[in-house]
């Protein structure tokens, strides 16, 4: 399974944020992105997953499911973590409750916070949170994940938590990984190609 980038232009008025930009990445890569703000490395894994548009050039996908982890977390404030979780796996997904739990449950083992499960996301700090929508990425059973500034938003030792939990991804599960990442040292330990913008 590949995803091949044509030929991809994308602007916003006069300001052009990538031109015929051309790339491939193949199973299991851990792609991780850098370069300046502005560069339209966040716009690019937009683009990738739908949520914005793309002016000419192809996107040809082969993977079938993809999940995004955004940089500002994007959680229910009135929902548990459990229910942050749980709620596209019964609504979107029809699993069954019990299913939904089940699944939330062991993926709430693997980010480390199954102890947390019925918090709110206000009482979490912010790794513990960015944990939590890597969990809830998870759960729609991705073959790409792509990670949108991970990090950006915390410091050292919860920049230190999400890290490990993505390194642990990279050793027990073979999805591949789009990262947009200013973390240099990170980018360098995961990374299996690193491509500037």
């Amino acid at each position: 399974m590949s995803i091949k980038i044509r030929n991809l232009n994308k602007s916003f008025g006069e300001n052009i944020i990538f031109k015929n930009l051309n790339l491939e990445i193949s199973q299991g890569e851990i792609i991780s992105i850098i370069g300046p703000s502005g560069k339209g490395k966040s716009t690019f894994l937009r683009c990738l997953i739908g949520l914005e548009s793309i002016d000419s050039g192809e996107i040809i996908c082969d993977f079938k499911k993809m999940g995004i982890v955004f940089q500002n977390f994007n959680l229910f404030p009135h929902k548990t973590i459990l229910e942050n979780i749980t709620e596209p796996l019964t609504i979107v997904d029809k699993l069954s409750k019990s299913e939904a739990r089940e699944k939330a449950f062991s993926l709430l083992k693997k980010v480390g916070l199954e102890e947390k499960w019925n918090t709110y996301p206000k009482y979490l700090s912010g790794g513990q949170k960015q944990r939590v929508a890597i969990a809830r990425a998870l759960a729609k059973n991705p073959e790409i994940l792509l990670f949108d500034e991970p990090t950006s938003a915390l410091d050292p030792f919860m920049t230190q938590e999400v890290l490990s939990v993505i390194q642990d991804l990279k050793v027990s599960q073979n999805i591949t990984m789009i990262i947009v990442s200013h973390e240099m040292d990170f980018v360098n330990k995961v990374s299996t190609r690193i491509i500037e913008f």
